[in-house]
């Protein structure tokens, strides 16, 4: 396995009211070499903005929409790699080394993403983690909070990510397939449980499995993202 450490990673961060996290996360992205750290904001009125500014290489503002933050904060990097993170995510030690290491991997080899950990005690949440590293070990169906990575000449290939409201990770990643082998890295990002924690850990599992089997059945994106925000919604006030 040969590692190349002269190929520059530009972390892109989509944010939207994440005052609460931002400065961690970019904080623990730091720690790694010949890196850029640009966060693609969607609309923040919680001070975000702020933080992101003194804490980021780049800050750019866009319309709201994760799709969209994110072409938008590929489109403002200089990096030969591209590493899609959640704001509420936070990266392992040595993730740059392990990126790169994945992308030359193999010949076949045009993407990564890490394994799952979440940020909670819970069993439940243990039994999502073991669920969601086998899809991606064993069927390379890795999701957008395990900080999907790719060259930048792969992502311009497959057009970036696709504009739509809701399934722009696991499209994106479709696409990804078509191109080649999919690496997993053996470390974990640690991602907060919250989305868990104010549906329900049942729950969530449930809806998101309703989601990927509608949208494979054809359903729109838009009436699904509308259906996924009512449940969300719905959820909060019980």
């Amino acid at each position: 396995m040969l590692e190349t450490p002269n190929l520059k990673i530009s972390i892109i961060i989509p944010v939207l009211n994440e005052a609460n996290t931002i400065a961690r996360v970019i904080s623990t992205a730091r720690n790694a070499e010949n890196i850029e750290i640009i966060v693609a904001d969607g609309g923040s009125s919680d001070g975000t903005v702020e933080i992101a500014q003194n804490r980021a290489d780049r800050a750019i503002s866009t319309a709201p929409g994760r799709a969209t933050q994110m072409n938008a904060g590929a489109a403002a990097s200089t990096g030969d790699i591209l590493l899609f993170l959640h704001a509420d995510t936070l990266l392992p030690r040595g993730y740059d080394s392990g990126v790169r290491q994945a992308l030359a991997a193999k010949p076949s080899s045009v993407a990564g993403a890490f394994e799952l950990k979440i940020d909670g005690r819970r069993l439940c949440l243990r039994l999502v983690e073991t669920g969601v590293n086998w899809r991606s070990n064993f069927l390379q169906m890795p999701y957008g909070d395990q900080a999907i990575f790719l060259s930048s000449a792969t992502f311009d290939k497959i057009g970036g990510f696709p504009d739509l409201p809701l399934m722009e990770d696991f499209e994106f990643v479709r696409r990804l397939k078509k191109q080649g082998r999919i690496e997993i890295v053996p470390q974990s990002v640690l991602t907060s449980a919250r989305r868990w924690q104010q549906v329900g850990v049942l729950k969530t599992t449930i809806i998101n499995q309703i989601v990927i089997i509608a949208y494979f059945l054809g359903v729109s994106p838009d009436r699904l993202a509308f259906w996924y925000k009512r449940q969300k919604k719905n959820s909060s006030e019980n």
